[in-house]
């Protein structure tokens, strides 16, 4: 009887896990609006038509403007912002920057929450990103170093906030409603780690998919990439920062008052509830901690398949995400505002295909209409192939407005199919080390991110247009290589080492 009942009861949504994953989606969704902003803000922050200046930048003054053409709408009145004189090379490195902070904390973040506590871990980290971001306009008057060690400390405090989260859900999801809650919490974010308490239980047959792209970060990329160009239109590009930022802050104020480590400890929770949730996860199969078999996994092709998914997923939706605006601006010559609303769309269908991708994956197997293994590679296929196909026919059609925009909405839209493929296949092969395994993984998809954001800028500042279909051909190619590597090697079953072993006393 007591086994029993907490599998019967449905979840309710005006429950307060469910109240705590809002504000977590809200708390996601301000850090990925924290970390794109720049993406939009650099088209208006730099003009190649400004001569360069002594003092690293020179001053746009849009009222001495307004006044000499009165036929300017009154609309676009800012405040005087500076223009720097980045080079593409200059603009790449900044893009990475906030990778090589992300990549600092995969491991140390973990050990970090377990000692000062989840709770404070993502706030602390939301904090310190929201005022980071405050200071971001004057950190580049000061010149671009300055603005290269903000963005890496931003990272650094975005892979703390967005590492403990998953510690609280450890605590405070069902077994069976964790899909739905971290669905809602946005909590599988591109930059985010997995930690072992979100993996299914042995007992289940199919892992639910923690998706690369979800809502909440779809959603942050698609409004400040739509709003910023308004904003920096409309104030001017700093208050990009100005805005975001004090957003964050004020979330901070949230995130502290209601958010709480465990239920057991919480002062609004009903007594229902909070039975409901204790008595679910006492349920959960657990096992002790082991030392992991580094060894074993060296010598694992499966895995060494997930890592290049990862890095070829990566890849591609790092440039896409950094360098959309300014692919359109530059190639199709739009405005800054125009550019901020057509670089939003391609999120509207990276959520709509990961909710469908999810859906369709968790049909086929749930009929047994295809093998778990077939499932994962042909959602890897579809996730890789098909982004590289409208990839490399963007140079051939940029004279096309509407072509161009349909293809720049299909690259992410269809990237993100690879959320039912390897992304998750960690937890088919070893679900006992998913939480470390999954770590590896995105150290390989931020180590992408890197390498591609410094390489399409170097790319972009030889020639504008053979350097972008460069840098789409060079995309589709390590797309290839990682889905031929991936389809070859990749399996669905446990491996051997990772598989429990029942220890007997003679």
């Amino acid at each position: 009887m007591d086994e029993k009942s907490p599998s019967r009861k449905g979840p309710d949504f005006c429950s307060l896990r469910y109240g705590l994953a809002l504000i977590m989606h809200f708390s996601n969704f301000t850090m990925i609006t924290q970390r794109v902003s720049l993406s939009i803000a650099i088209i208006a922050m730099v003009n190649s038509t400004q001569r360069a200046s002594p003092s690293n930048a020179s001053f746009e003054d849009p009222l001495a403007d307004t006044l000499s053409n009165p036929s300017k709408p009154i609309k676009e009145l800012n405040t005087r912002a500076s223009v720097y004189q980045w080079s593409p090379e200059t603009q790449g490195i900044i893009f990475s920057s906030i990778n090589y902070g992300i990549i600092l904390t995969l491991i140390p973040s973990g050990y970090l929450a377990g000692i000062f506590g989840a709770k404070q871990m993502l706030g602390a980290g939301l904090l310190i990103s929201s005022l980071l971001t405050l200071f971001t306009p004057l950190a580049a008057d000061f010149g671009v170093i300055l603005v290269i060690i903000i963005r890496t400390f931003q990272g650094m405090a975005q892979g703390m906030a967005w590492t403990g989260q998953f510690t609280i859900w450890a605590k405070w999801a069902p077994p069976l409603e964790r899909s739905k809650l971290t669905s809602i919490a946005g909590s599988g974010d591109q930059w985010q780690d997995l930690s072992q308490e979100f993996s299914v239980s042995l007992s289940f047959s199919t892992p639910t998919p923690c998706c690369i792209m979800p809502e909440g970060a779809a959603f942050g990329s698609f409004f400040i990439l739509c709003v910023g160009g308004l904003i920096s239109q409309a104030l001017g590009w700093p208050f990009i920062f100005y805005i975001f930022g004090s957003i964050g802050c004020v979330c901070c104020l949230l995130w502290f008052t209601v958010i709480y480590d465990d239920p057991s400890h919480h002062p609004c929770i009903s007594a229902r509830e909070k039975e409901y949730i204790v008595s679910s996860l006492a349920h959960q199969s657990s096992s002790p901690r082991r030392s992991v078999p580094i060894k074993a996994m060296v010598r694992c092709l499966p895995l060494w398949a997930i890592f290049t998914g990862f890095f070829s997923h990566f890849w591609l939706c790092t440039i896409i995400i950094t360098y959309l605006p300014t692919y359109i601006s530059t190639v199709l010559h739009v405005n800054i505002r125009d550019s901020g609303v057509l670089s939003s769309l391609p999120f509207i269908a990276a959520s709509s295909c990961t909710i469908l991708g999810g859906q369709l994956a968790d049909f086929l197997l749930s009929r047994s209409l295809l093998r778990l293994i077939t499932v994962r590679k042909l959602f890897s296929s579809l996730g890789l192939l098909l982004p590289s196909l409208c990839a490399v026919a963007l140079p051939f059609v940029a004279s096309s407005y509407v072509t161009t925009i349909i293809l720049l909405i299909l690259i992410p839209g269809t990237s993100n199919l690879c959320d039912s493929g390897f992304i998750i296949n960690t937890l088919d092969v070893a679900p006992r080390y998913a939480s470390f395994l999954m770590g590896i993984s995105r150290g390989f998809g931020l180590i992408a991110g890197i390498v591609s954001s410094t390489a399409t800028g170097f790319l972009i500042s030889q020639d504008s247009e053979t350097g972008w279909r460069n840098v789409f051909f060079l995309s589709a190619a390590v797309n290839m290589l990682g889905l031929v590597f991936y389809l070859t090697f990749g399996q669905a079953e446990i491996q051997d080492w990772a598989k429990e072993r029942t220890l007997t006393r003679l």
